[in-house]
């Protein structure tokens, strides 16, 4: 249950000064459940896993009114582990976002960490938001849908409302002297509501991505040779692409609703561009240059069943065209999910994903399937199975 603490502060009772009204909010995520793995480096796999669905998660979220339709507002909030207690985002205290601004009837402005466009305008509309999580989310995230990475140093630009149509955008310093584009980050967004129809567009365009955004805390100490080490994690989706000079991503999506069903469709194009930038990331053994493409390509559908009881399907098509001189891979994914509430803050969830590989991988081998968020297989194929629950407060 969300608890509020309300405050009436009057500092200067003989003085006359009017009392602003704060409000500070403690609020959490709790979802945990256990998973198997069909093939997981060649074995099977069964273990507990924490924010699958949605982040594991405490914050505080707080407002206050400074007249004329103004109020400051800020919130803080910390992922974590269920299993081991341990710190989310890489160890950052408040990982998953840190920010403080003015709202007004004219939109909000925030400046901190925060969510780029792409996850704020976009990622509604992906099966991996709605009833999925990050099993169901595009392979290796690459189009960051899913929210695997944050913008550090941001300044955020949010409108109001105005007939269904809401837009903003982010733009995110990179902090190095002398250089004002070195790990910049700016993304543009849209969405619009109007009845059962729902629509989207987004744009991200990220530098040096290894360092300014797959990096927990946007830097990553270099290596001996003042390379920086990689950020890109262990799927060879896209490990091999560390180097990257630009990452960008152009995202639309749209939702349609029958009554109590549900269908959506997603497209995203992702380029990581100038490959073999060393002073952004190590270069594989034999080099890279280029540019590598992903497409990616969704269907999803939801059913509500009763209030209480959700049903929903999805389909994936990822294909990467490859970098210079390597092949291509493609990456088929399906996966379904059944969601029911014991209450409005308690459900148990449970989600099956199957993703098949082909073609040559950002390393130069032979595609392996490599499902979002866990160890890759051995083989072109792979399943995911989870039952789980979730607790919001």
């Amino acid at each position: 249950m969300k608890k509020s603490v309300l405050f009436g502060m009057c500092l200067g009772i003989t003085s006359g000064i009017a009392c602003a009204q704060s409000s500070v909010t403690l609020y959490g995520i709790v979802d945990e459940g256990f998973n198997f793995n069909t093939n997981s480096n060649g074995n099977r796999q069964y273990y507990l896993s924490s924010g699958v669905l949605q982040g594991s998660r405490f914050g505080l979220r707080g407002t206050e009114d400074l007249g004329g339709g103004l109020s400051a507002i800020f919130d803080i909030e910390n992922g974590f582990d269920v299993n081991t207690g341990k710190l989310g985002q890489g160890g950052l205290m408040f990982g998953r976002q840190a920010y403080v601004g003015l709202s007004s009837p004219y939109g909000t402005v925030t400046l901190g960490r925060q969510y780029d466009s792409v996850v704020d305008y976009i990622g509604p509309l992906g099966a991996g938001e709605q009833w999925g999580g990050t099993f169901v989310a595009h392979p290796s995230d690459t189009d960051n849908m899913n929210n695997t990475a944050r913008t550090n140093n941001a300044i955020k630009y949010t409108s109001a409302t105005y007939g269904g149509l809401r837009f903003g955008g982010v733009y995110a310093l990179g902090g190095v002297t002398g250089n004002v584009t070195r790990n910049q980050i700016w993304s543009l967004g849209a969405s619009y509501a109007n009845g059962p129809l729902q629509l989207g567009v987004g744009y991200l365009n990220v530098r040096n991505p290894n360092t300014s955004f797959y990096g927990a805390g946007g830097t990553v100490a270099p290596t001996a040779d003042g390379v920086p080490g990689s950020n890109f994690g262990a799927s060879p989706i896209i490990s091999a692409y560390a180097s990257a000079h630009t990452q960008q991503v152009i995202a639309a999506a749209g939702a349609y609703g029958f009554g109590a069903a549900t269908i959506g469709a997603v497209y995203t194009n992702v380029k990581f561009m100038s490959l073999g930038d060393r002073t952004s990331g190590p270069v594989p053994a034999g080099g890279v240059s280029g540019t590598a493409t992903f497409n990616n390509a969704e269907l999803n559908f939801k059913y509500q069943i009763t209030p209480a009881l959700l049903a929903g399907a999805s389909y994936v098509y990822t294909r990467n065209s490859g970098a210079s001189g390597m092949g291509s891979a493609t990456y088929n994914q399906g996966a379904l999910g059944i969601d029911y509430f014991l209450s409005k803050r308690t459900d148990v969830y449970t989600t099956a994903t199957f993703q098949k590989a082909s073609g040559t991988d950002s390393t130069g081998k032979t595609a392996v399937a490599s499902i979002n968020g866990i160890t890759p297989s051995t083989s072109d194929r792979q399943a995911m199975f989870r039952v789980a629950i979730r607790h919001k407060f």
